[in-house]
Formats: structure tokens, C-alpha cells, sequence
């Protein structure tokens, strides 16, 4: 049986898909400028149009079917070639206009914008996204193909990815300043295993890095507090809660008045930075622009 897909529009579908990501009539209608109303009523042809239900409501919480799973995963297929022809017309006429969506965890943010900077200057007419998110989120929207490159440090098992090292990332451990073991000459963790420690949540990239790095050591440290954020766990560990595990990159940032590194044989654990994008994925004009751009900059492939 052929659908009859020649009489949807691509209005529709970005209507559908908009919908289908946020899982509400209401925030879809909110982020196209659009009342519920007119969001319904597309929806509503469009089902008609696939002769295929798509949603069902349980209380008052819209519920997918299989058929709209399909029509999304598709759909955003559709749109991505559609921007691609754009682009590449764009480029045709040394434009470069369009999007560039970027996606990276939230440690990455401290660094991302020295790296994007010049390339925002030599494409003025290109819109740069960044889409600061948790990795959990990240590896969400990454399988979902909905950015063109992510910036992670823990590299998933799946899915097959094409990978750009940048900067590294190496991780230190943080104490309150002033602390007794503060300036200690030949501290181990095995020393630390009785201090109270500050998390990142489980599934963070420094997270699976420290319990990477536990493993190997045959060491297990019980966490006092878990904590989302790198600012909130500075703060935590210059008030004394703790010792933390961070990202030099987070250290860094906004200085490091109340905490200090403490000097550990077995630290940093060394990460390092990467932008990726899945393989079967093929990169907008903009995004091989900007894959370029990388290969060329100093900064970009740093592994220092």
C-alpha cells in the first residue's frame, strides 16, 4: 500500500516532529508561535492524510504510537536534507548561511566558545546552536541525529562515530583551602579513602572516568554528596563538605578562591575532549566547513 505522502507538507511535519519531541500540544505551539488549536488541527490532517493514528491521549498525556515513532524518525531525515539543500545552494553563491547546531556536556562549555569564536568570525552569516546539556540528554539527541557535531570526553559503545580529538581534559582532585593534607608531598588515593567525597551523578564523563580509575586501583570511594554542577560542587568543597573530583577546565573557571589541588600520584586522570557525529551520518555543508576549520586551528588540536 503506497501512503499518500505527496500531499503532506513540510509545515507538517515540522508541526509533528516538533510536537512528538517535546510530547505536548501545548509547549510545540508555544515554541512555533502557533495557537494549540492550529497545532491540533495539523496533526489531525496529518493523521488523515497517513490514513495512521498517531498519538492517543491518557490522562490528559499524549501517548505515540509505533506509526509516529517511525514518521519522526523519518521525518527528521526529511528536514535534515532539506536544510542540507539549502545550505549547499547557500554555498553555491559563497554564502555559507544556515545552522550549526552543536551539542556538548555541560563541562565543555568552560572552553567551547574559544574554539567556535573564529570560526563565528570567519562565517558571520552562519547561526551558531549550542545545546549545553547532561550526557544522558546528550547521548539522547546524539542517536536521535539531531545536532550536527557533540562535544563529550566518555566515548559511548554505540553508535559508530566519527571522532575529531580537541583539547584534553584532565581531571584533578580539589580540596578546601586551607586543608591538613594541603601541600603533601606523596598523598595516594588509597590515603583519601576515609575523606568525605563530592560526585558528579552517575553517567556524568567524569564520573565514569574516577570510577574507571577506581576500578583499575581495586579502590572504592563512597560518595557524601552527588551533586550536577561543576559550580555547585567548587562551592560545596570551599565550604568543606568534601573533596571533589573536577575538570581542570572547571577549576579554572571563575578562579579558585576557598578550594585548592591537592598533589596525587595516581592524578589527573587524563580525558580528553572530542567532537563527534555519528557515521551514518552525513555532514551539512557547514558542518564540513567547520570539521575543516579544526583541522586547521592550533587550539582545536591541542592535547596538551
Amino acid at each position: 500500500m503506497t501512503l499518500p505522502l505527496r500531499s503532506v507538507s513540510l509545515r507538517q511535519l515540522q508541526v509533528f516532529l516538533e510536537v512528538y519531541q517535546r510530547g505536548s500540544i501545548t509547549a510545540a505551539a508555544q515554541q512555533l508561535h502557533l495557537t494549540q488549536p492550529t497545532v491540533s488541527l495539523q496533526l489531525k490532517r496529518l493523521s488523515e492524510q497517513l490514513s495512521e493514528p498517531l498519538y492517543h491521549l491518557h490522562h490528559r498525556r499524549l501517548i505515540f504510537t509505533e506509526s509516529a515513532r517511525l514518521l519522526a524518525e523519518y521525518t527528521r531525515e526529511v528536514l535534515r536534507s532539506t536544510e542540507r539543500l539549502e545550505m549547499s545552494l547557500a554555498d553555491l553563491h559563497q554564502l555559507k548561511a544556515g545552522t550549526l547546531r552543536i551539542a556538548l556536556v555541560s563541562t565543555a562549555k568552560y572552553f567551547i566558545p574559544t574554539i567556535i569564536g573564529p570560526f563565528a568570525r570567519e562565517y558571520p552569516l552562519v547561526d551558531l546552536q549550542l545545546k549545553i546539556v547532561n550526557r544522558a540528554e546528550l547521548l539522547q539527541r546524539l542517536e536521535q541525529h539531531r545536532d550536527d557535531v557533540y562535544v563529550l570526553s566518555q566515548l559511548p559503545e554505540q553508535p559508530a562515530l566519527n571522532v575529531h580529538p580537541l583539547v584534553a581534559n584532565p581531571l584533578h582532585l580539589i580540596a578546601p583551602d586551607p586543608h591538613p593534607l594541603g601541600g603533601h608531598p606523596s598523598l595516594s588515593l588509597h590515603d583519601l579513602s576515609q575523606e568525605a567525597f563530592l560526585f558528579r551523578e552517575a553517567g556524568s564523563g567524569t564520573r565514569l572516568a574516577v570510577e574507571q580509575c577506581l576500578a583499575r586501583l581495586d579502590l572504592r570511594l563512597t560518595p557524601r554528596m552527588v551533586i550536577e554542577s561543576n559550580e555547585a560542587i567548587k562551592q560545596c568543597v570551599a565550604a568543606g563538605l568534601g573533596l571533589a573530583f573536577l575538570s581542570e577546565h572547571a577549576i579554572r573557571y571563575g578562579g579558585m578562591a576557598g578550594i585548592q589541588r591537592l598533589a596525587v600520584k595516581e592524578l589527573p586522570i587524563q580525558t580528553h575532549w572530542q567532537f563527534v557525529w555519528p557515521k551514518d551520518q552525513s555532514p551539512s555543508v557547514l558542518a564540513e566547513a567547520f570539521l575543516r576549520y579544526l583541522t586547521a586551528s592550533p587550539l582545536a588540536t591541542d592535547q596538551g
